[in-house]
C-alpha cells in the first residue's frame, strides 16, 4: 500500500521544507520539495517530524513497567504511543535480583512482539546518597556475575544499565555490559570527577538524565556534570519538563554536548497521562499534585508525568531551539544511542515510517508507526 502525505512542513536534519512524502509498506520512499506529483493526504501545513524515541521511561497511563505486567506495559506504550513516541525502551528500579530478573524476562516478551524497543536496569548499581527515588534497602555493589543472570533473564533485550561509577566493582560491571552488547549508562552517582572518566574509560558511553541525582557543578571540583557534558563519547539524557531542569540548564547542556550527543528523555512513571494522586514505582510510593511526582515520605522527586511532545515542545518554545535540532535530540540521537539510527529516528527515504504530525503550536494532531496510523490526522 502507497500513501502520499501532501501540504507538509518536512522537518529534516537539514531544516524544514513545505512539500510531501511517499510511504509503501511501511517505509519512507520519497522525500520531495513543493507540490506532492498527484493527490494525496493533505496535511494542511502541518509540521512532519520522526517518531520520538525516549530511551528512559517508566510508564504511564496508570501502567508501570517495573511491575514486568503486560497489560499496564500496553497501557503505557499506547498512551506514550499516542504522544508521539514510536519507539519506547521500559526502564526498570531497583529491586530485588529475582523481582529484576522476573521483569525483564515478562518485558523481553514485549520486546519480542516488537512493542518495546528494550529494557533498562536503572538500578541497583546505584549510590545510595544519590539514589533519588530507588529503595537503598535493595542497593548493593555491582556485580558481573548479577548482571550475567539478570541479561540472560531479559533474553539478548536488555539495552542499558545505569551503574554509578565510584561504587566497588563498577568499572568491572561497566565492562561486562559493554562486553554483553548492553549500553554502560553513568548516573545516580557521587563520584568525582576522575571516577567518572574511570567509568567513560570502562565504556560508560550514556549520562542517566544529566544534572540529577548527581552532584552539581563547582569550580574547584567538578564532579560527574563536567565529566560527562565535555567527553565526545558520552550522550547525555536531559528531562526537559521544566521540574527537573532549568530551561538554562538544558541549553548549557545542549552548547556543549550538541544535538548529536543530547537526548531528550521523559524519566515519565505510571502518572504520565492520569491525574494528581498516590502512584506506584516499583516498591516505592508516589504522590503526584500539579503534575509532580514525589516520594510520598521523603518529596524527593519520582520520575516525571513528562511525555516526548510536551519535552519536544518545550525545547523549542523555552530552550529555543530550531525545530530541525529540537527533533534531532528527540529522535535522531536516541535513535543512535540503541544502534537504530539506519532505520528510524528522522524523515528520510528508506527508513521506517515512524511520523507525527504537529500544528503550527506544535500540538500533535496525528502519529503513524511503520506507516500505520496510530491517530490519524486531525
Amino acid at each position: 500500500m502507497s500513501i502520499t502525505l501532501a501540504d507538509a512542513r518536512v522537518v529534516t536534519p537539514e531544516g524544514v521544507h513545505e512539500g510531501w512524502l511517499t510511504i509503501e509498506d511501511g517505509r519512507i520512499t520519497h522525500v520531495g520539495q513543493g507540490s506532492a506529483p498527484g493527490a494525496g493526504l493533505g496535511l494542511g501545513g502541518r509540521y512532519v517530524v520522526p517518531g520520538f524515541v525516549d530511551i528512559h521511561n517508566h510508564g504511564g497511563a496508570g501502567g508501570s513497567f517495573p511491575t514486568g505486567d503486560p497489560d499496564q506495559a500496553s497501557r503505557a506504550v499506547d498512551l506514550h504511543a499516542r504522544h508521539g513516541t514510536t519507539t519506547l525502551m521500559a526502564s526498570l528500579v531497583t529491586a530485588s535480583p529475582e523481582d529484576l530478573a522476573r521483569a525483564a524476562s515478562s518485558l523481553a516478551d514485549l520486546c519480542e512482539d516488537g512493542l518495546l524497543a528494550g529494557i533498562h536496569f536503572e538500578g541497583p548499581y546505584i549510590s545510595a546518597a544519590r539514589c533519588g527515588a530507588h529503595n537503598p534497602a535493595l542497593l548493593r555493589e555491582p556485580s558481573p556475575g548479577e548482571l550475567r543472570t539478570l541479561l540472560k533473564a531479559g533474553r539478548g533485550h536488555v539495552r542499558m544499565i545505569t551503574i554509578a561509577a565510584e561504587l566497588p566493582g563498577a568499572l568491572d560491571t561497566v565492562r561486562e555490559a559493554v562486553a554483553g552488547g548492553v549500553i554502560a549508562a553513568l548516573g545516580h552517582s557521587d563520584a568525582t570527577y576522575e571516577q567518572t572518566i574511570s567509568g567513560i574509560e570502562a565504556g560508560g558511553s550514556v549520562a542517566t538524565h544529566l544534572y540529577n541525582a548527581m552532584p552539581p557543578l563547582h569550580h574547584r571540583d567538578p564532579g560527574p556534570i563536567a565529566a560527562l557534558l565535555q567527553d565526545e563519547r558520552v550522550t547525555v539524557e536531559l528531562i526537559n519538563d521544566g521540574v527537573h531542569l532549568h530551561p538554562a540548564m538544558t541549553r548549557l547542556a545542549f552548547e556543549v554536548a550538541g544535538p548529536g550527543r543530547t537526548a531528550l528523555i521523559t524519566d515519565a512513571m505510571a502518572a504520565a497521562g492520569m491525574g494528581d494522586g498516590v502512584y506506584g514505582l516499583g516498591p516505592m510510593t508516589v504522590n503526584v499534585a500539579d503534575g509532580v511526582a514525589r516520594l510520598s515520605e521523603s518529596g524527593t522527586i519520582a520520575g516525571s508525568t513528562l511525555t516526548m511532545d510536551v519535552a519536544f515542545r518545550r525545547a523549542v518554545r523555552e530552550v529555543g531551539l530550531s525545530l530541525a535540532e529540537a527533533s534531532e535530540i528527540a529522535s535522531l540521537t536516541p535513535a543512535r544511542v540503541l544502534g537504530l539510527a539506519d532505520r528510524l529516528g528522522s524523515v528520510s527515504v528508506g527508513k521506517r515510517a515512524d511520523l507525527v504530525m504537529l500544528t503550527d503550536d506544535l500540538e500533535v494532531s496525528g502519529v503513524m508507526r511503520g506507516g500505520a496510523w496510530i491517530t490519524e490526522p486531525r
